[in-house]
């Protein structure tokens, strides 16, 4: 299934509609993105690795993965909410949107209709053609939102939800201000270019290729080199097998970064109920 997709739906038979605004948004930041040799600084670069970390393993994999969408810790609500706009800037759309196709995907794993980034349908839909081809269960408000039931009842969530985008524009302000377009390059558009691959790659190439380690009714596999680049995230069988775990790499070589931020705020009294330990499961052999 890697080479194939599907631009209708199974069920029914009707035709997908490519929409054009998400290709024309996509299209213009991988665009502005390949400006950055032209605008290269060492500052630059070091800004943009500290926000793929921030942005990425501290806002989605940490927030609004592990702690919003699985509730596998707890954290005070001044913290949780500072987590959740770190998760909003990273430009994956509102947290209640998140939340919710995250929760369909883990209770209609690659169903080929009910998961919103099936495997089923192949590689580059998984990866990126499920945005460019929305489907309404999976894009509508008055349908996610009620897969994220907890989030859609506070007022805060339903704001972030709603104007994540536009809290854009001042954070592309302060960094112009503080190192002009090189920031602006690298922080913003080559940021988030290199975020979103990174996060669909555990919808995609986790879902196709690595080891299992545990026997389970789909196809999350283990992939090290897309835990690499997703701060643990890439212990895909681990997690689908375990998925209420604050702690994806379960063997000694299995490194999460995002792990050890978990274990930071458990350690300075910020994380309660860490749920770390997973009940008896038998591997594979």
């Amino acid at each position: 299934m890697t080479g194939k997709f599907l631009t209708f739906t199974p069920e029914t038979g009707d035709p997908l509609r490519l929409r054009w605004v998400n290709v024309a948004f996509f299209g213009a930041f991988h665009a502005l993105a390949l400006l950055a040799p032209w605008f290269f600084s060492w500052p630059a670069l070091a800004l943009l690795m500290f926000l793929h970390w921030l942005f990425g393993s501290i806002g989605i994999c940490l927030g609004y993965h592990r702690l919003l969408s699985h509730k596998s810790f707890q954290v005070p609500k001044w913290l949780e909410y500072a987590i959740a706009i770190i998760g909003s800037l990273a430009l994956q759309g509102g947290p209640i949107f998140w939340v919710g196709g995250h929760r369909q995907h883990h209770a209609h794993t690659e169903d080929i209709n009910l998961d919103p980034y099936s495997a089923q349908r192949g590689f580059w839909w998984s990866h990126i053609l499920w945005i460019f081809y929305p489907r309404p269960e999976f894009f509508d408000y008055q349908i996610y939102h009620k897969y994220a039931p907890d989030l859609s009842r506070q007022p805060f969530y339903r704001w972030l939800d709603r104007y994540f985008l536009l809290m854009q524009i001042p954070f592309a302000l302060l960094l112009y201000f503080l190192g002009g377009w090189p920031f602006v390059i690298y922080g913003v558009f080559l940021r988030s270019v290199l975020l979103w691959h990174s996060t669909w790659l555990v919808n995609s190439a986790s879902h196709l290729w690595g080891y299992r380690t545990f026997e389970n009714n789909d196809g999350a596999r283990n992939l090290w080199w897309v835990s690499l680049v997703t701060y643990g995230e890439g212990w895909h069988n681990n997690h689908h097998t375990y998925p209420y775990m604050a702690k994806s790499g379960l063997s000694w070589w299995e490194i999460d970064i995002t792990w050890w931020s978990i274990k930071l705020l458990q350690i300075l009294g910020l994380a309660k109920k860490v749920v770390s330990t997973p009940p008896h499961r038998v591997k594979l052999k």
